[in-house]
């Protein structure tokens, strides 16, 4: 099991680059970052700053999308960074959720997605990529042939099978352990059908965790059903609530939800949180005693997760930083091996 922490980018990016030093000691393996250009900012900017001050730790974006850049800009990026890094950048991909609706635009296809993973990991390699018609094929030349990590953010039943088919790894932003296997067994079984070794096919669970006092922890992270919602959302008006194509379990919880304001999203005092109840913040974070967030991601590691990824974004992030690192990587063997 490899250990994570995720930024949204709205804390001082010196204490950023400090977070990411003190998670490398303790033996986190990845630093990824919200990429939603308007909310926030620009991510890959603190990225490149947090690399200098690291030796081990990989960076990436947890997602970006084909939607607000230049395929050939992203590559580019990409590229660089993996080039300043010595090869410690990877890309979390998705259909642009905040950082396009906040724009008055939706989200792009999966098929978009599969499109633009592709491109830009062939310019990335050197390849000569043709990936618009009014574009001339695009080839980097200094490109060194560095081939990019792509993980697939994934709910709906294309999305996953996209994953399996395409991607490295599969990032689900869920701690639920029941509904983690329901998706991740879907993408694995995509891969398997289309002829791939899924057998190093990567697995993300990403949630917010708080350790000590549950009301607490309960307060500091109820906005994070209230994102997935909002995907789920998207979910029943494509596929119904009828729990065939996204399980009644995750279908049900957003009955009461009356819309999602972009300007707060991942926000924990936003005033879109009401409908969101106990039982479900218990279930998508990972909240409580140390013993408590130890069992909770030993059972995800018992169905197939191979990294866990904490939304560092709900206070106290040093301090939880430090509880990870001396009470709970200590109990994962890979996790120390950094």
């Amino acid at each position: 099991m490899e250990f994570a922490i995720t930024f949204k980018g709205d804390i001082d990016p010196r204490r950023t680059v400090s977070l990411c030093k003190l998670a490398e000691q303790a033996g986190f393996r990845y630093a990824w970052f919200f990429d939603s250009h308007i909310l926030w900012r620009e991510c890959f900017i603190t990225m490149a700053m947090c690399m200098e001050h690291t030796e081990h730790m990989r960076f990436g974006a947890c997602v970006t999308n084909p939607g607000v850049r230049d395929w050939s800009v992203a590559a580019s990026v990409h590229a660089t960074l993996a080039a300043q890094s010595g090869g410690r950048i990877d890309m979390g991909l998705g259909r642009g959720d905040s950082s396009r609706r906040v724009m008055g635009r939706k989200p792009l296809t999966v098929d978009t997605m599969v499109e633009f993973s592709e491109a830009v990991k062939g310019m990335i390699r050197g390849d000569e990529v043709s990936y618009e018609e009014d574009v001339a094929p695009v080839q980097l030349p200094w490109a060194d042939g560095y081939e990019l990590p792509i993980w697939f953010a994934a709910y709906g039943p294309k999305a996953l099978a996209a994953a399996g088919e395409h991607a490295d790894g599969l990032i689900i932003q869920l701690a639920d352990p029941w509904l983690v296997n329901w998706f991740s067994t879907q993408a694995r079984e995509a891969g398997q059908a289309a002829g791939r070794d899924m057998s190093n096919f990567k697995v993300m669970s990403a949630a917010p965790v708080w350790v000590g006092d549950m009301t607490k922890a309960r307060e500091q992270t109820r906005w994070f059903p209230a994102m997935v919602g909002n995907h789920v959302a998207d979910l029943v008006e494509k596929y119904g609530n009828a729990g065939y194509s996204v399980p009644q379990r995750l279908t049900d919880y957003i009955e009461g939800r009356k819309g999602y304001d972009y300007r707060h999203h991942a926000d924990k005092d936003a005033d879109h949180l009401g409908f969101i109840k106990d039982d479900i913040i218990d279930s998508f974070g990972v909240l409580g005693s140390v013993d408590a967030h130890i069992a909770k991601i030993k059972e995800l590691e018992s169905i197939g997760v191979t990294q866990f990824n904490i939304y560092l974004m709900v206070g106290d992030e040093e301090r939880i930083v430090e509880e990870y690192g001396k009470h709970v990587l200590p109990q994962f063997a890979q996790a120390v091996q950094a």
